[in-house]
């Protein structure tokens, strides 16, 4: 379970801006352990990323400069539309490569999947792309990350679906909770369920407040 509590699931609704404090207080703490850390989203989303970093006291053109930090709009495993798994998954190894190879701790990774997966919402090319990320997780233990879920702007099946692939549940920047539903990489494709009302409930609940 222990790489599962290093792949985590941010559920939220609303502004997507509304995450944004507790990540940067992440990827701040990340970066005085020595990680490279890697934000991947739109170009409002990483511009809002900079400014909130910026303003935690990181000295951003510096971490820049340095390579520790990585702010990307990146969408190279993006085909005609299409979400291809394994391009992205090639490209993420590459980059767990690179940041050990250049003396940090390991990487952090953050990014949104409306982002990443583009008009493709395609739930089984989605799993795949889960699970086998998982598998890239047991393979380097410096490899942390958030996954990000923004349920008005993904269908609905996809975010269940996708939450299932998640062993922890991001909540703040100091709180996660283990995912009682999470679905074992090992396990069939089939045994991942279309979640039930409760379930869908729990995931509800888990998703921070909109800011007001």
């Amino acid at each position: 379970m222990e790489s599962a509590s290093r792949h985590q699931c941010l559920l939220y609704a609303g502004s997507p801006s509304c995450h944004l404090p507790a990540l940067t207080q992440v990827v701040r703490r990340k970066l005085g352990e020595n990680y490279r850390c890697l934000y991947l989203n739109s170009p409002a989303m990483v511009a809002g990323m900079q400014s909130c970093l910026a303003a935690s006291g990181v000295d951003v053109s510096l971490e820049l400069k340095m390579g520790s930090l990585v702010l990307s709009t990146e969408q190279s495993h993006i085909d005609h539309g299409v979400f291809d798994p394994d391009r992205m998954l090639e490209g993420l190894e590459q980059s767990v490569q690179q940041a050990l190879d250049d003396g940090h701790a390991g990487l952090f990774a953050a990014g949104d999947m409306t982002w990443e997966l583009g008009p493709d919402k395609n739930i089984p090319r989605l799993l795949q792309y889960e699970w086998k990320l998982e598998q890239l997780f047991r393979k380097y233990p410096g490899l942390s990350g958030v996954c990000m879920y923004h349920s008005d702007t993904l269908p609905g099946e996809l975010v269940k679906h996708g939450a299932a692939m998640h062993g922890k549940l991001f909540v703040n920047e100091t709180l996660s909770v283990m995912n009682p539903y999470y679905v074992h990489t090992g396990a069939p494709r089939e045994s991942v369920p279309t979640l039930a009302s409760e379930v869908e409930a729990f995931l509800v609940r888990m998703m921070p407040e909109p800011a007001g």
